[in-house]
């Protein structure tokens, strides 16, 4: 258990007093050259939390996006003075298996409480005795917000590390169930043809820095709010889903060409049009004739949204374009 800075730096004093009215005269300065190494002052290390940054902001956009993907919401309470904060954190980086736990099924928040006088009432909100428990500690939330556990780190360690089994099981029991992929496109071909628009089904994995782009792009608020007047989204994960991996490969005939894919149906899954344009899938667009593509699928099969719309999502395209650098591949 990590006790809260001030009982460990009272408990340090204590221990250090006593034991030097124990030693005898002129040890004090008898040092071997490893005592000298450890009491050298040690170079700080990079900043992992966000001092400026709001929590409740933070963790509400976790959270918007946690509804999106079918994801928990992982907060790690600490500062940037915590050491065990850090080996956690490493551990975060390092360890694949919990790395990918994490990429897959959460987002991570993590929220910075100053010297135990920072964000505090939103521990408390969340049931999280830090001044009690000490830090970093663990709080999982869904993706609407509730608390599912809240794990003090003490029982994850093992010596003067955390224990990579122990994190991992922490994480995978937390994890969201997954969810299937025939139930979801059946229940949006089913909204498509009761509400006469389209279904707009792009495929994509954790793992896809491009399938992100493209999911955060359709889903932001004025985008959305324009291809929602014709189109039904739907997100596959073809690797979290149940089924997902069979829905793609029927949708798309194939597994070649690179994520992320698209494609528009009509509400008998009747293909319309897709992402496979005359230089290959576009994926997310960046270059014109990309963007060309994406645009002219959208004309080809939207009813209900104006030239002026179109417009807009195109500009909306150009803008982000214009704002990336190196690879443009699908599926970097």
């Amino acid at each position: 258990m990590r006790m809260p800075r001030a009982t460990v730096q009272l408990s340090v004093l204590l221990v250090v007093g006593i034991a030097l009215l124990q030693l005898p005269a002129g040890a004090s300065a008898q040092q071997s050259r490893g005592d000298k190494l450890a009491a050298q002052p040690q170079a700080a290390k990079p900043a992992i939390y966000d001092a400026a940054a709001d929590a409740k902001t933070q963790i509400a956009a976790a959270l918007a996006k946690a509804k999106r993907e079918n994801q928990r919401v992982l907060v790690m309470f600490g500062g940037n003075w915590c050491g065990w904060c850090h080996k956690l954190h490493e551990l975060f980086k390092k360890e694949r298996t919990i790395g990918k736990a994490l990429l897959y099924e959460y987002q991570l928040v993590l929220v910075d409480i100053g010297r135990f006088d920072k964000h505090m009432d939103v521990a408390s909100g969340y049931g999280a005795d830090l001044r009690k428990a000490g830090v970093p500690f663990l709080t999982v939330l869904d993706a609407d917000g509730k608390v599912l556990a809240n794990q003090e780190t003490g029982a994850l360690e093992a010596g003067d590390r955390h224990d990579p089994k122990r994190v991992f099981a922490f994480l995978k029991k937390w994890r969201a169930e997954a969810l299937d992929a025939e139930k979801l496109l059946s229940a949006a071909l089913a909204r498509a043809g009761a509400e006469e628009k389209s279904v707009f089904l792009h495929l994509g994995a954790p793992w896809c820095s491009w399938c992100r782009r493209l999911e955060d792009f359709v889903a932001r608020k004025e985008i959305a709010t324009i291809l929602e007047q014709d189109f039904v989204d739907l997100k596959i994960d073809v690797d979290r889903m149940t089924h997902g991996k069979q829905v793609a490969q029927r949708i798309r005939g194939s597994n070649k060409g690179g994520i992320p894919w698209f494609a528009i149906l009509d509400g008998q899954a009747k293909v319309l049009a897709t992402s496979d344009g005359p230089k290959g899938n576009v994926g997310f667009p960046v270059q014109p004739h990309e963007i060309s593509h994406f645009i002219g699928i959208l004309k080809k099969t939207a009813r209900r949204i104006s030239a002026e719309q179109l417009d807009a999502i195109e500009k909306a395209l150009e803008e982000s374009a214009a704002k990336l650098k190196g690879p443009t591949r699908p599926g970097d």
